[in-house]
């Protein structure tokens, strides 16, 4: 028999019974409020740990499950591709009143209005006025909700990108893709759930580099994984020849067996669990990725839509087809890419704006297009979220010095368009001026367009949060709308 002594239990303070006790009811009445909001939900810190990739709930039902960002990147000019401005052909050669010539980067270079070298007709059923460089994409306008007020966080290159990939025009913070695996995890569990391709000609990365897809303060697991636009796709894919399967299996379960000792040791520590993961999909993507990325094995037909051996888009077409296997087997987002570091390696036509966005049409347009329509003809389209748009817009007026005019950039304004899951299609929403200068009807942010996205992908950009140093961080910071006239 025990003694009474040893069981009895030590005598509380009246400061350590309400400690113990009030709290835990003030913490029932809290998990009552906060369940009633909806802004309670089962504790997933487990999961991810174990498996940051792991599928996860959505906040309501989702229109979209996947993502492919066809970024333009360079700033397309909107009023030479798909915001037609008749004003423009109107004022060519007129000096725009008023104009700040510190709009752009080129305050030495700044010329009267410039008409639209390319000729715009109606496409489909919408009539939606499109430009002759896209020739192939224009048999998709009615599928297509335009998004002509989008307002650029910036006139430089850099902080634009980062503002329309991240919400922010500083580094540092997680992009689009990032917070969407973030919040969904990936449904492919031997291949990266966020994928980037760079433009594949020798171009470069464009301006700010890979920290236009970093996982900024999130866990590394939910980085963007570049895929090289030359040679092997993927570095280290293929382990050593001296080296055998089950020597490389012997070799991971011993680095995850000491990671998860630690992990236990500091369950704090976040970027342990990335660490254990990122070994085992290396590991399993070495028979994965070969075979996803593997175009040339695409019947004929596929290759022949996408233009796979055509000189002037063949690069474009493979990368698209690679994204839309991807896309297949369970990657939540892929970007491409068109366009490298700056002026005519992009969309950046300062110079030539006819020679500049005649040659990177023609190099996306039908890869482009015939994406869309084999993603339809898949199945795939109605819950696939296409997105094309870069990173701001081009004036209205001229940028001189040369021989062949161009445009500078455009801070107040840029087009883009989304198709596929959940958009309605054959619409347009918002207005920019009647030069196509600035914004002038519903203006949409970063914010709002980033809003959009998640919604459509059923999650509520309010609740997908994350908190870092002390703070709850979220994509859209204190602001965001969803643009519910281009949902279906």
């Amino acid at each position: 028999m025990r003694n009474a002594e040893t069981t009895q239990l030590p005598a509380l303070s009246r400061r350590e019974l309400l400690e113990r006790c009030g709290m835990g009811i003030g913490m029932l009445g809290l998990a009552g409020i906060l369940a009633d909001e909806g802004r309670l939900q089962a504790a997933s810190v487990p999961d991810r740990a174990l498996n940051p990739m792991a599928p996860r709930p959505t906040h309501f039902a989702p229109k979209a499950k996947r993502v492919v960002w066809l970024f333009i990147n360079g700033g397309p000019s909107h009023v030479d591709t798909w915001d037609y401005k008749p004003e423009l052909t109107k004022r060519h050669g007129q000096e725009l009143e008023g104009f700040d010539k510190f709009t752009g980067f080129f305050s030495r270079e700044v010329g009267a209005l410039l008409k639209s070298p390319f000729k715009f007709t109606p496409r489909g059923q919408s009539g939606k006025l499109v430009s002759e460089i896209f020739p192939h994409l224009g048999e998709h306008v009615d599928r297509m909700a335009f998004i002509h007020s989008g307002l650029p966080g910036s006139n430089n290159h850099s902080p634009a990108l980062f503002m329309i990939n991240s919400g922010q025009t500083r580094m540092g913070f997680p992009s689009l893709g990032s917070w969407v695996t973030y919040g969904l995890g990936s449904e492919s569990s031997d291949l990266p759930g966020f994928v980037v391709m760079s433009d594949p000609k020798d171009r470069g990365l464009p301006k700010g580099s890979a920290t236009n897809w970093s996982a900024g303060f999130l866990p590394g697991a939910y980085q963007g994984t570049w895929l090289r636009p030359k040679g092997v796709p993927i570095q280290n894919l293929t382990p050593p020849s001296e080296m055998s399967e089950a020597h490389q299996r012997s070799q991971l379960d011993l680095i995850a067996s000491l990671n998860s000792r630690d992990l236990e040791r500091n369950p704090l520590e976040r970027e342990l669990a990335a660490r254990i993961e990122s070994f085992e999909l290396a590991y399993r993507m070495q028979l994965a990725a070969p075979e996803a990325l593997d175009v040339d094995s695409e019947p004929a037909r596929i290759q022949e839509l996408y233009g796979l051996h055509s000189e002037r888009c063949g690069h474009m077409a493979r990368q698209c087809i690679m994204a839309r296997r991807l896309l297949e087997r369970g990657v939540r987002f892929v970007q491409i890419y068109s366009g490298g570091t700056e002026n005519q390696r992009a969309w950046d036509g300062h110079i030539d704006i006819l020679g500049n966005h005649s040659q990177f049409a023609g190099e996306t347009d039908q890869p482009f297009a015939a994406l869309l329509t084999d993603l339809e003809q898949r199945g795939m389209l109605d819950d696939t979220l296409v997105i094309w748009g870069g990173e701001f817009g081009r004036n209205p007026v001229a940028q001189i010095g040369t021989s062949k005019p161009g445009r500078d950039h455009n801070p107040h304004c840029f087009t883009a368009w989304m198709a596929g899951g959940g958009i309605k299609g054959g619409v347009s929403y918002g207005e920019s001026d009647e030069l196509g200068f600035k914004a002038a009807v519903d203006p949409v942010s970063a914010h709002d367009f980033h809003a959009t996205i998640l919604h459509l992908l059923g999650l509520d950009h309010e609740r997908l949060t994350y908190t870092y140093n002390g703070r709850s961080y979220r994509l859209t910071d204190v602001e965001g709308e969803v643009l519910h006239k281009i949902l279906a």
